[in-house]
Order: C-alpha cells, then sequence, then structure tokens
C-alpha cells in the first residue's frame, strides 16, 4: 500500500509537471459531441479523433442527424478511428436514445450514461467530469499502466482502478489525474521504452521500465 506521504509526492510532482488546466484533449462543442468523441477514441488516439470530428461535426450537425443518418456514410466517416462499424452503430444509437429518452440532453448520473449504447464507465467519467464538473476517476491505457508502476493500486482491472484511486486521492485530484497520467505517459512514462532516467516521480516508482 502505497504510504499518504508518497501519494502527496507524486501528486505535487504531476501538478508541477502539468498544473491543471481544465482542458481536454478532445476537441468539442457541446456536451454529446465530447460524448461521442469519447466513443470514437477507443482504441484510438485523441489526435486522430480530432481530424476525424472536426469533419465529422460538420457533416452531422445535430443529434437529429446522427439518429437519421444513413449508416454506411457514418461508417465511412468514422472508418479512421478503427472498429468503425461499432461505433458508428453505438453512436447512431445512442443519438436516438438521448433524443428519445432525455431530450436531447446529456445525463449526468453514471447509472443513465453508462445505460447509453458504448458507453462504460471510462466514457462516462469523462463526461461527468469535463461537462458536469462531477470528480470522477477517468482509468484509460495510461492511467491503468502508470497507476500499477508507481503502486498507486495492485490491480489491473480498469473499474477496480477506478474505485482505488477513489480511495486513496482527494477528490480534487480525481479530474486532473486522467490528464496528468496521460501527459506524462505519453512523454516520458511510454508503454514500450518508458524514459526511467528522466522520470522526476522515479523515486516514488515501484516497477520500473518494462513492467
Amino acid at each position: 500500500m502505497k504510504s499518504k506521504a508518497a501519494v502527496k509526492r507524486i501528486l505535487s510532482a504531476l501538478d508541477n509537471l502539468y498544473p491543471w488546466d481544465g482542458r481536454c484533449f478532445l476537441e468539442y462543442e457541446t456536451p454529446w459531441q465530447l460524448l461521442f468523441a469519447t466513443i470514437l477514441s477507443a482504441q484510438c488516439t485523441d489526435a486522430r479523433v480530432n481530424l476525424v470530428t472536426r469533419v465529422l461535426f460538420v457533416q452531422f450537425s445535430s443529434l437529429n442527424d446522427f439518429a437519421e443518418a444513413d449508416i454506411s456514410l457514418l461508417e465511412e466517416a468514422v472508418r479512421p478511428t478503427g472498429f468503425f462499424n461499432m461505433k458508428a452503430k453505438h453512436i447512431q444509437d445512442t443519438a436516438k436514445r438521448l433524443l428519445e429518452v432525455h431530450n436531447g440532453e446529456l445525463p449526468s448520473d453514471i447509472e443513465s450514461l453508462t445505460a447509453l449504447p458504448g458507453v462504460g464507465r471510462k466514457t462516462a467519467n469523462v463526461v461527468r467530469g469535463h461537462i458536469f464538473d462531477i470528480p470522477s476517476v477517468t482509468v484509460d491505457t495510461h492511467v491503468k499502466r502508470l497507476s500499477f508502476r508507481l503502486g498507486l493500486t495492485e490491480h489491473t482491472d480498469p473499474v477496480k482502478i477506478e474505485f482505488e484511486l477513489m480511495r486513496i486521492l482527494p477528490k480534487k485530484h480525481w479530474i486532473r489525474i486522467n490528464q496528468q497520467l496521460i501527459s506524462h505517459g505519453r512523454s516520458v512514462c511510454k508503454a514500450r521504452r518508458p524514459l526511467c532516467e528522466k522520470c522526476t516521480l522515479r523515486h516514488d516508482c515501484e516497477r520500473p521500465a518494462y513492467v
């Protein structure tokens, strides 16, 4: 179990390295656009999703557009993000459900969000944090990898990691930890070749290099 002092050092170092500015790596203008962008981000980089959505959200500019779209056109539009058949179907079905069940508004509670097609806890927590400012821990591949390496969790299951981080981190860090660990994972603590010798967190890392 990581000590409270170690957790505090890690959070302080992350705050110094990556000051929290509330930004999201995915581009969006409306709540449902962030939801759809996050669905598209599964097994895809944020940079590629942003390239796709810059065109997608012009081609389909409303929930009605997505709900009534020819599915083949929607599939072609999201093809570069991978798994495009499934993602197109999830987005269209979610658009229909938002219109039919939620009057076109995005719900804020985790139960209603995860009841939407293709929306798991990770996607729901992105929306809850960035749209509704509800303290939420989002566990993606970077958070999963770095949390384990740093000894913040012994779990490998994303849901168990989420609840473990919620238990040991102050609420004010719940939203920001995702962005900070993503930034550190991209620049330093990389999946294949972590730059351990350059890592500010190396003294608190329990599983350095290739673990």
